[in-house]
């Protein structure tokens, strides 16, 4: 079975808004290159997927645009060229190598975490809290910012029930960021 991932940047305070960290510089964009190459395949909602096919979808003149650096590219390939699946009750249709996943939450998901493969991610807010509320991440990978927002969307908010973690691996990047791996602890009964 493969493990679904969650991983996210968040800061101090919880905040996970995309601009609320610290400006990505190439060791963690390495990183999030390295994550994005774990996954067969990315689960992303509405937003993020927008979001993300905005920024990072290769442009038709075939020449990524000038904001990006030489350190970006790895990633935006990575990214562009990844397998997404989309939860949405609101678009019709996708591409950028993506396709809608409808139905059942819970089944879609364990549909895909089911088939062959070394695992899937996902991001964003919302969706993350469904599949953490459904019990489907197997694996929370939070990098944690040394940034207090003082607002902005916070981490899993509203999580109806307590999710216990244990420490798998952590990892401090020279911008003072820190990358904590995390998995759930089994209920015991």
């Amino acid at each position: 079975m493969r493990p679904l991932r969650y991983a996210i940047n968040v800061t101090l305070d919880g905040c996970v808004h995309h601009e609320a960290g610290v400006a990505p510089d190439e060791e963690s964009m390495r990183f999030w290159t390295a994550e994005m190459e774990r996954a067969d395949a990315e689960i992303y909602g509405r937003v993020t997927y927008q979001m993300m096919e905005s920024a990072w979808r290769m442009p038709e003149s075939g020449e990524w645009p000038d904001w990006m650096s030489e350190w970006d590219i790895p990633f935006a390939r990575a990214i562009d060229r990844a397998k997404k699946y989309v939860v949405s009750s609101t678009l019709t249709e996708v591409d950028w190598n993506a396709e809608l996943l409808r139905g059942d939450l819970k089944q879609s998901v364990e549909r895909l975490k089911a088939e062959p493969g070394e695992g899937l991610s996902v991001g964003g807010v919302q969706l993350p809290l469904a599949l953490a509320e459904l019990g489907l991440i197997d694996e929370y990978i939070f990098v944690v910012q040394p940034v207090i927002a003082g607002h902005g969307p916070t981490l899993l908010s509203g999580l109806r029930e307590r999710v216990r973690l244990e420490l798998v691996g952590r990892h401090e990047f020279r911008s003072g960021a820190v990358a904590q791996r995390y998995r759930p602890v089994p209920v015991s009964g």
